[in-house]
C-alpha cells in the first residue's frame, strides 16, 4: 500500500507531462510511442536472457543484425515479402542460437562475469566481420510499399507502420510472462534463473533449460531483427547501439522486471523524441539514454544507501 501510494505522485506528474506533449506538438508522443516498441521489441530477448541465465550478451545487436540480413536474403532470393520470409529466419535464428549456446556461452556460465562479456563482445565482432565478409559494408534497404502509409487526424500527419514495434512489442511482453507463468518449461525457467543448485536437487536439468532459454531469446530478437528491415536500411555495424540501448533499459527496469523494460522503453523514446522535436537538437538524441541511465544508477545506488 505504501509503494503504492509513493507512486501516485508519478504517475500524475506522467500524465500531465504526457498532456503537455499532446498541446505542444501531438507527433512528438506519438513518434516516441513507435520509438518506444522498437527499443522495447529489441531489449525484451536480451532481458529474458539476463534474467535467467545471469549473462549480458554483448552480441545482442548482431544478433538482431544477423536476422536482418538471413531476412533480406531469403525475400532477395525467393522473392517473399520479409513478414513471410520471417518464418524461416525464426528457424535460421534458432538453429544460431542453440550452437553459439553450445559451443561458447555453455562454456562460460560458471566464469568470472568479465569473462562472459569478452566473450560476447568477441561474438558480436565476428558476426559482424562475417556478415561483412558475406555481405560488404554498403548499406542495404527494401523498398516496401506499406511501410510508408500515412494516417492524418486533423492537422496532424503522422505514420504508422511503427505502430506494428509497439504491436510487437506488447505481444513479446504478454508472451514471455504466459511462459514464464504458464508452461511447465517456463516455471522451471525460473526456478534455474532464481537457484540454478536447487532446481537441479528437484530434477530440473538446467543446461537443458539454460539452452532453450537463450534459443528463444535468440529467435525472438530476431523476429525483432526481420521487422527492423522492413523500416531500416540494413549495414554491419547497425546492431551494436541496440545492444547498449537494450543493456540500458534493462539496468533501468531491474533485471528479471519484463514489463519494467515496456515502462523504461517509454520513457527513453519519449526522451528521445522531446530532443529531437526542438529545433538544432536532434543531435542530441541519442545521449539522451546515456544520461538515463547515470541517473538510474545513482538514484538506486542513493537508496541503497539510505536503506
Amino acid at each position: 500500500m505504501a509503494s503504492s501510494k509513493k507512486a501516485i505522485p508519478w504517475i500524475i506528474a506522467g500524465a500531465v507531462g504526457l498532456v503537455a506533449i499532446l498541446l505542444w506538438k501531438p507527433t512528438v508522443l506519438i513518434y516516441g510511442v513507435q520509438r518506444a516498441g522498437l527499443y522495447a521489441a529489441i531489449a525484451l530477448p536480451m532481458g529474458l536472457a539476463e534474467g535467467i541465465l545471469h549473462i549480458v550478451n554483448l552480441a545482442h545487436g548482431e544478433l538482431l543484425m544477423v536476422a536482418a540480413y538471413i531476412t533480406y536474403s531469403l525475400a532477395q532470393a525467393l522473392g517473399l515479402d520479409p513478414l513471410l520470409a520471417l518464418f524461416p529466419a525464426m528457424i535460421a535464428m534458432a538453429i544460431v542460437g542453440y550452437l553459439l549456446y553450445q559451443l561458447t556461452i555453455r562454456k562460460a556460465l560458471k566464469g568470472p562475469e568479465l569473462n562472459q562479456l569478452i566473450l560476447t563482445f568477441g561474438i558480436g565482432i565476428a558476426l559482424s566481420q562475417i556478415i561483412t565478409l558475406i555481405y560488404t559494408s554498403r548499406t542495404r534497404k527494401l523498398h516496401l510499399d506499406y511501410v510508408s502509409s500515412s494516417l492524418t487526424i486533423g492537422q496532424t500527419s503522422f505514420g504508422i507502420w511503427d505502430f506494428t514495434f509497439v504491436a510487437l512489442a506488447i505481444l513479446m511482453t504478454i508472451g514471455i510472462r504466459l511462459f514464464l507463468s504458464r508452461t511447465k518449461l517456463g516455471k522451471a525457467a525460473v526456478a534455474v534463473g532464481q537457484n540454478p543448485r536447487g532446481a537441479a536437487i528437484v530434477g530440473i536439468d538446467v543446461q537443458k533449460t539454460y539452452s532453450l532459454v537463450f534459443t528463444a531469446s535468440v529467435v525472438l530478437v530476431g523476429i525483432a531483427g526481420s521487422f527492423f528491415l522492413t523500416r531500416q536500411s540494413i549495414f554491419p555495424g547497425v546492431g551494436s547501439p541496440f545492444t547498449m540501448k537494450s543493456f540500458s533499459l534493462i539496468a533501468m527496469a531491474g533485471v528479471g522486471s519484463i514489463s519494467g523494460v515496456l515502462y523504461s522503453s517509454l520513457a527513453l523514446g519519449i526522451a528521445e523524441a522531446i530532443i529531437n522535436g526542438i529545433p538544432g537538437m536532434s543531435g542530441w538524441s541519442d545521449i539522451v539514454f546515456f544520461l538515463i541511465i547515470i541517473i538510474t544508477i545513482a538514484v538506486r545506488a542513493s537508496r541503497t544507501r539510505q536503506s
